[in-house]
């Protein structure tokens, strides 16, 4: 009986409790509101039912409580129903009940804890959407692990998940970086606002040696073999790295594509028609502040020229175009402005704002020996994701950018990522699945497979640990709902937790010449399940889930 069963139980009871005593059956809350106290002597759960409820009914909570526990405790399942406090009713499952829990792990596999709440949506998932012109830095690095890993929680409860990267090759931040590599390229300082490091003086050589004529053309032909062609270098390295570090994108958009098909002009026409857009000093404004923004918003500048929110509008209506009824932007820090002018652009084309959610990551810091990694010599002045692998590999650069809600900023110690002890997160989960794994190796040498008889596994760590396997699923839906994945590495280490600490107290193999018992199967089987658990789990983040380590 996992925990979503045993919320629809007290939930049935409840109901029937007040229909048989003719008390209004709409005060229920939709949810039982089921949770593992943090005392485990207080029970296997408990629920404030009854405190939620017995106002609206008109009776007394603790009454209320008395006669959910009284019927609580006849139910299947259901070992014993305590009355606590004010009208708190702590729940204690009989061990059959809730030793299921390891049946359903084991039967679904790598199955366990997906779910079809979000079968239907249509998800577009923009992330990472740094500009070409740099390597990528830990800002897109941390939106590379948790876009992906967002990715991977929203398709496992069901939803239809399209993982689009929007080039920035319009504007002037490509003026800039085109300046700069012609600048290199001439062994001339990089010009004012321009961009530095040694990865502008390689990509300018690059440009030479498959341009060998560039730096003989006229100045506008010249900027021009530069910008398609040290741009598509970047793109072709950015492409590559986020390869590297398990990231693949379904769709590589162009913002220049916007401009050159005149999807923009079309969307701004069409703002017009609407009269979502007004002229004034020459430019046309959206009126966004109709829509919860600050401000309005320019989209035709006084000369005529796109502001850089038209190929924002645009963008959003070739995406609703495409299908997507949900439009995921994940963006920087410096970006919080995007939040109402992109849901304000959704209204003005006649849509619900709640199509278009934009999360907001916070920066990222490298600490070594105590100190802040300040700069690449590659990249200049950042630290870019080369650096943070470099350091730590993938998995650990992974698990460390997601474990953290992207509304906080994040130091990631650099030292401790490498170290392999309990205080490293990722080596702690991932050495409890190579303790398993191992675990494994040793029964099926001996012989011995996963037994069934879940009722034997009475011990109060055995008890923990399955109730720790039953809330997976609940885990991951709440990551889906809220767009927050690193619910998931907090909650493998929870599990890898409860693993090691079961392992200290119960033997799972026999030793010496005992007798192989049913008891050593059913902890076997556990042991099976939580191995597969933690797989999922880490399959969810994008890391690996080692055998040996």
């Amino acid at each position: 009986m996992n925990p979503d069963v045993l919320a629809d139980l007290v939930r049935d009871v409840a109901r029937d409790v007040l229909l048989r005593r003719d008390l209004d059956v709409s005060a229920l809350p939709a949810d039982a509101g089921v949770e593992r106290p943090r005392n485990p002597d207080h029970g296997d759960y408990a629920t404030n039912i009854a405190l939620r409820t017995a106002k609206k009914a008109g009776v007394n909570p603790r009454e209320l409580a008395t006669w959910l526990a009284e019927e609580l405790s006849t139910r299947d399942g259901v070992a014993s129903a305590e009355i606590a406090g004010p009208g708190f009713i702590n729940l204690r499952l009989a061990a059959d009940a809730q030793g299921a829990i390891v049946g359903e792990v084991l039967a679904a596999g790598a199955g366990y804890g997906t779910g079809d709440e979000l079968a239907g949506r249509n998800v577009n998932l923009e992330f990472v959407s740094a500009n070409p012109t740099g390597p990528l830095h830990l800002g897109g690095t941390r939106w590379a692990a948790v876009g992906d890993a967002l990715g991977r929680v929203l398709s496992a409860r069901g939803a239809k998940v399209t993982r689009e990267y929007y080039f920035n090759d319009a504007g002037a931040q490509i003026d800039r970086f085109v300046g700069s590599l012609v600048a290199a390229a001439q062994g001339e300082p990089a010009p004012e606002n321009g961009y530095g490091g040694d990865y502008i003086a390689e990509i300018a050589q690059r440009v030479v040696a498959a341009e060998p004529g560039v730096l003989d053309l006229s100045d506008a032909e010249r900027d021009e073999v530069f910008r398609r062609v040290g741009v598509g270098f970047m793109f072709t390295e950015i492409k590559q790295k986020l390869g590297e570090f398990r990231v693949e994108f379904d769709v590589w958009f162009h913002e220049q594509s916007l401009h050159d098909s005149g999807a923009v002009e079309t969307a701004v026409a069409a703002l017009k028609e609407k009269g979502s857009l007004y002229e004034s000093d020459g430019a046309w404004w959206l009126r966004s502040t109709d829509h919860g923004d600050d401000k309005d918003r320019v989209v035709i500048k006084s000369d005529g020229r796109p502001a850089y929110i038209a190929g924002d509008i645009a963008y959003l209506r070739d995406k609703r175009a495409r299908g997507f009824d949900l439009c995921i932007y994940m963006l920087g820090a410096d970006h919080h402005g995007y939040v109402a002018r992109l849901k304000a652009a959704a209204a003005a084309f006649g849509d619900d704002p709640a199509v278009v959610e934009v999360l907001i990551g916070q920066l990222v810091n490298l600490v070594k020996d105590g100190r802040p990694v300040r700069m690449s010599k590659r990249a200049g002045t950042v630290v870019t994701m080369d650096d943070l692998v470099g350091a730590v590999g993938v998995d650990a650069a992974r698990y460390s950018l997601v474990r953290s809600s992207v509304d906080s900023g994040l130091d990631i110690d650099l030292d401790l990522l490498a170290s392999r002890t309990s205080e490293n997160p990722v080596f702690y989960v991932q050495y409890a699945h190579a303790r398993l794994s191992s675990l494994a190796r040793n029964a099926a040498d001996l012989g011995i497979t996963p037994g069934e008889d879940y009722g034997l596994l009475s011990h109060p760590r055995e008890g923990d640990l399955i109730r720790t396997l039953g809330e997976f699923g609940d885990v991951v839906r709440t990551a889906a709902e809220l767009r927050e994945p690193h619910r998931v590495a907090r909650y493998l280490e929870s599990l890898a937790g409860a693993y090691h600490k079961f392992y200290d107290s119960c033997r799972v193999l026999p030793q010496g010449d005992e007798e192989v018992s049913d008891l050593h199967r059913a902890r076997l089987a556990l042991c099976v399940a939580a191995r597969t658990v933690l797989a999922n789990g880490l399959a969810l983040l994008g890391v690996d889930a080692p055998e040996r380590m």
